[in-house]
């Protein structure tokens, strides 16, 4: 499942620099993750890095973009 960011997101820039798949980008008026682009770090690390930075808490399952772990290593595997 992808990862998506809610408020209350205050735009710090911590978890962009830290998204081995680039999926994080600026947006209006907080930060966006490409659903297909994000894979949680799946074939990068053991969890996804963006939450262990952000100071907010504000990065969760998206709902609409439900996962299994061997569809997030595939989409990794692709993005090489």
């Amino acid at each position: 499942m992808a990862l998506m960011i809610v408020d209350p997101c205050t735009a710090c820039d911590a978890c962009e620099p830290v998204c081995p798949n680039e999926a994080i980008k600026a947006g209006d008026p907080f930060y966006i993750i490409d659903p297909m682009k994000c894979t949680e770090c799946v074939g990068e690390e053991d969890e996804p890095q963006c939450k262990l930075v952000c100071p907010e808490a504000c990065i969760v399952q998206n709902p609409d973009w439900e996962e299994t772990e061997e569809e997030l290593q595939a989409k990794h595997d692709a993005m090489q």
